[in-house]
């Protein structure tokens, strides 16, 4: 692919001439001429999301972190895992507030590496510890078989998904005056994510250095913005993200800024300025992709999950490859956009597109599994 100056440009299938900020140009137009530049270059498209889109966090690490353990079963799953079920507290002005995050510890292996799914599904019926109820969703046993914990936390004990004026939840707790640039829901998803982490670190039948942060749909959205935003987690798994996602959104195909602001408390308010506005952003999620570089990036689709535009995740996974080839790495290996049930795992971007509909499945997890067996591990 040749890259232009100051726009790349792009045309794939039906689609019209896209043209795309550049990620390798600071915003006072100088180059990012070698490695030792992006850090400085990665704050900056950091901060431009934070301004615009997810919002900016009123706190990271409280303080008064604390991790409590309040289920343990050596035996799980016929004695092929621990299970533990940690429940992480913290306070700031508006209180005091916990969430729980489950994981399912490989008894086989020493340090486990993990995979942590931000799930916004309910929670009896996607994250059943007991596995008297068991979903593709959280293929726990696959998992645990393949070597890895299966770690989990439900979305809605950090922050519920509906508005609400910013009442509940961790901004409850934490916030104090909302402006424009106020973190919205899906960044304090990330924040849970981070602070599941935060755990992790502390026990030692886990590797905290091989973590990937995995989420499906609005779940996807808040995996991308907490794994480029926290450069702790080695792998970042968007699934079926769409727009605000992986996808790039100057395509306009699909779930546009227009139609997704009307989950108003998922974003910061600036936000709402791009609305039928997408030619004036001097942004795009192929820079949000970028910022994982080096790490592990794997963006995933589904044929039939036109709201997410397939295409336009893939091609964020092309663009996005600069940031890994500056860095040393390989990004996207690929000459095409792939068929139906066809993957890409070379570099350290990764991609495949599912047969199907809008969903996180067994077929996903196993090429996600795949890419970290020579990845991750």
């Amino acid at each position: 692919m040749k890259f232009f100056s100051v726009f790349f440009v792009l045309i794939l299938s039906a689609s019209a001439e896209l043209t795309l900020p550049e990620i390798l140009t600071f915003q006072n137009g100088k180059k990012v001429s070698s490695a030792e530049d992006w850090p400085a270059r990665r704050s900056e498209i950091l901060n431009i999301f934070r301004e615009n889109v997810y919002g900016v966090n009123p706190v990271e690490r409280p303080a008064d972190l604390t991790f409590e353990l309040i289920k343990s079963d050596a035996k799980a799953l016929d004695g092929a895992a621990t299970l533990k079920v940690v429940k992480i507290s913290f306070s700031g002005l508006g209180g005091k507030a916990s969430f729980k995050a489950n994981f399912f510890i490989p008894n086989a292996v020493k340090s486990a590496p993990v995979f942590l799914l931000a799930c916004h599904r309910t929670e009896s019926e996607n994250l059943d510890v007991t596995r008297k109820v068991k979903s593709d969703f959280w293929p726990v046993e696959a998992i645990v078989k393949r070597g890895y914990c299966a770690a989990s936390f439900y979305t809605g004990e950090v922050d519920p998904d509906k508005f609400d004026n910013f009442q509940n939840g961790v901004h409850k707790i934490f916030d104090k005056k909302r402006t424009k640039n106020s973190w919205g829901t899906i960044a304090a998803w990330a924040w849970g994510a981070s602070r599941v982490l935060d755990y992790i670190e502390t026990d030692l039948a886990m590797d905290a250095q091989k973590v990937a942060i995995v989420g499906h749909s609005r779940g996807g959205k808040t995996s991308l913005w907490a794994g480029a935003s926290d450069d702790r987690f080695a792998m970042v798994v968007p699934n079926n993200s769409g727009c605000s996602g992986a996808a790039i959104s100057k395509r306009k195909e699909g779930e546009t800024i227009a139609k997704i602001i009307r989950f108003k408390h998922w974003f910061c308010k600036n936000y709402n300025a791009f609305a039928n506005n997408e030619d004036n952003m001097p942004f795009d999620q192929h820079m949000l992709c970028a910022a994982v570089a080096p790490r592990l990036l794997y963006i995933s689709s589904a044929t039939q999950d036109k709201w997410a535009d397939p295409e336009g995740e893939y091609l964020s996974g092309v663009y996005a490859s600069q940031a890994y080839e500056l860095l040393g790495k390989k990004g996207l290996v690929s000459e095409s956009f792939p068929k139906p049930g066809g993957f890409r795992h070379e570099g350290n971007v990764g991609y495949h597109l599912r047969n199907g509909k809008h969903n996180l499945t067994s077929f996903d997890w196993h090429k996600f599994m795949d890419f970290a067996d020579a990845k991750m591990k």
